[in-house]
């Protein structure tokens, strides 16, 4: 009998553009303008999306979102308030060369219980663009 562990499989273009389509989806339902980045497991972009009209500092943050919470296998949501003064991640966001966004709308993606990559959507409140991230994540792992 094997003991071998297969891999889940990685994060694939076609997911990654699923990811995009389903967080544009929310956001156009609740007439934000986004950017969504998607990355995979080793921080490398596989869909980039802007819209026209989103603010153009929007494409920056999607991407520094998705970054953060692939390295810290977390959603930027639930990371803010270790960034606070006296938290315990409060000099990470300028500690790396690469810097991290703790702002909510980062969110990793798992499959079979492994993290294979993250999303970031920037551009409309922070609550919001975490929703949009989530119910990307939410539809791509329904399918």
């Amino acid at each position: 009998m094997s003991t071998t562990t297969l891999a889940p499989a990685p994060l694939s273009t076609q997911d990654a553009e699923a990811l995009v389509e389903a967080a544009r989806v929310a956001a156009e339902a609740a007439g934000v303008t986004v950017a969504v980045t998607v990355l995979d497991a080793g921080g490398h972009p596989l869909a980039f999306r802007r819209d026209d009209r989103a603010v153009l500092i929007a494409g920056e943050t999607s991407t520094r979102k998705a970054y953060t919470a692939l390295q810290l296998n977390a959603p930027t949501a639930d990371l803010v308030d270790a960034v606070q003064p006296g938290g315990p991640f409060h000099t990470l966001p300028t500690a790396l060369d690469r810097p991290l966004l703790f702002i909510a709308g980062g969110v990793p993606v798992h499959r079979d219980g492994r993290l294979i990559g993250a999303i970031g959507v920037g551009g409309g409140a922070p609550e919001q663009d975490h929703g949009f991230a989530s119910t990307a994540v939410a539809n791509l792992t329904r399918h």
